[in-house]
């Protein structure tokens, strides 16, 4: 029979992790802090109980009580991999004023006008707070009925009263229970209110999406437990000088991890963008120097967008500038390098800006040639258009220090976006061990190239190179 430690033991607040001694940083979330002392742990013999329900075989489970229901937002639907399950908990997360709970309305009113009964939930405005934001963005509907709790005991009972398929609550940290110690939005209260919502959506077959918040550094706030007890957990970003908004899949289990939807900020309330691409991207009458054309992945969505570049005299000798934005400085501080040794583009004592349009984030590698045909662009003062003097162009592929270039993954979806969008000429990677060729896919020429100076040489207007 196990014994009783007289031991004191300490648990991590983030994540649950516990050891017998203090330790300044959590062993399983390398938190700094976050271990504090739980008191002495009570160890006892567990007796056998009889099951509440049988085991059943894997086969004789009905699927049609987890049919997928659409939300009626598109793209949130497909974030979700196609709908939301029933008894499904999904946890929204985003900074402050990117609009989550515009979103949540809009997807509680549009859930609601099909005849199914929702409760939204509020414990950060009045009803008549948000009975203003809903005339404004039109999200009113019969079936939507509307509370502001901050007891979950009172949310529990409004569950038991309305009976909805589905509970949105904006916000999880304003939420307690006197069961649990600790104020509002703490963890020990989040933890609580966050495994009695779990238990209750599973129990119902009720739908729940809660709104958390997120720190400082961009992460998910309370405790990591509370990422492991919902089923779907989705980031809400968005540059708050840009309308556009993303939302990002980082845990599914019902659908893949690596979608994202977008949206814009409007006037009139949240509006899907079923196709971003014109988002990212300028409109010139004529073809510019130092501008070029990609086609990035998110997660599993290609999308087009724009990087430019501007190329002076230093304004300060022997001390340029590399000022980038929207892309990685030092990605481009490393193109700089390879155009200068391996395509031999002076470019030691000239000041480099380097932007995207439209307020876009680049991280992916394929931005790679682009970034660089946009440089040598705007250094010889030659467009991006193809040797035949082609406006329609786009550049795939990541660059090595040795100005080779690599291909990247999902190459042929991008192509295929790119012939969809009407462009007329792709340079891109040739395969490893072939030899570079010409072809074309649906209508649009891809030209393969094997090194930097060869893509710079097919992507130039002819002229001086």
């Amino acid at each position: 029979m196990a014994k009783a430690s007289t031991k004191p033991a300490y648990g991590c607040t983030e994540c649950g992790w516990t050891t017998v001694r203090w330790v300044g940083r959590c062993g399983e979330c390398q938190t700094w802090g976050s271990v504090v002392e739980q008191g002495a742990p009570r160890v006892t013999e567990v007796r056998q109980a009889p099951p509440s329900v049988k085991a059943v075989p894997i086969a004789s489970v009905s699927a049609e009580l987890t049919r997928r229901q659409l939300t009626g937002v598109g793209e949130l639907d497909r974030v979700l991999g196609g709908g939301l399950v029933p008894g499904a908990v999904i946890l929204l997360a985003g900074e402050p004023g990117v609009g989550k709970s515009t979103l949540l309305l809009e997807v509680a009113a549009r859930w609601a006008s099909a005849g199914r009964r929702t409760l939204y939930v509020t414990g950060e405005e009045s009803p008549a707070q948000v009975r203003l934001r809903a005339g404004r963005t039109k999200a009113l509907a019969d079936e939507l009925y509307l509370a502001a709790e901050v007891d979950l005991g009172t949310i529990l009972g409004h569950i038991a009263d309305v009976a909805p398929s589905l509970l949105v609550l904006d916000s999880i940290q304003t939420v307690t229970t006197a069961e649990a110690d600790g104020a509002a939005g703490g963890v020990t209260q989040v933890r609580e209110t966050t495994a009695a919502l779990v238990r209750v959506a599973k129990r119902e077959g009720m739908a729940v999406i809660i709104v958390g918040h997120v720190t400082k550094e961009g992460t998910i706030a309370g405790p990591r437990t509370m990422e492991h007890l919902v089923d779907v957990v989705l980031g809400f970003e968005g540059d708050r000088h840009s309308g556009f908004r993303m939302v990002r899949a980082t845990k599914n289990r019902f659908g893949p991890a690596d979608e994202v939807g977008c949206f814009e900020m409007a006037e009139e309330g949240i509006v899907e963008v079923p196709d971003p691409s014109g988002l990212f991207t300028s409109h010139h009458e004529q073809v510019v120097p130092g501008t070029c054309l990609t086609v990035t992945m998110e997660g599993r969505r290609p999308l087009l967008a724009e990087i430019q570049s501007l190329v002076t005299g230093a304004a300060v000798a022997n001390n340029p500038r590399r000022v980038t934005h929207g892309v990685e400085g030092g990605r481009v501080a490393m193109l700089t390098a390879v155009l200068q040794r391996r395509a031999r583009i002076n470019l030691a004592d000239r000041d480099i800006y380097t932007s995207t349009v439209g307020g876009a984030k680049i991280f992916d590698p394929a931005v790679d040639l682009a970034c660089a045909l946009a440089i040598a662009s705007a250094a010889r003062d030659r467009p991006v258009a193809g040797p035949a003097g082609m406006s329609r162009l786009v550049a795939i592929g990541e660059v090595g220090l040795a100005g080779e270039l690599r291909r990247v993954p999902g190459l042929d979806r991008r192509i295929a976006e790119a012939a969809r969008l009407g462009f007329d000429t792709a340079i891109v990677p040739t395969e490893p061990g072939k030899q570079p060729k010409r072809r074309a896919v649906k209508g649009l020429r891809v030209i393969e190239c094997a090194t930097l100076p060869q893509a710079i040489h097919e992507g130039l207007t002819p002229g001086e190179r």
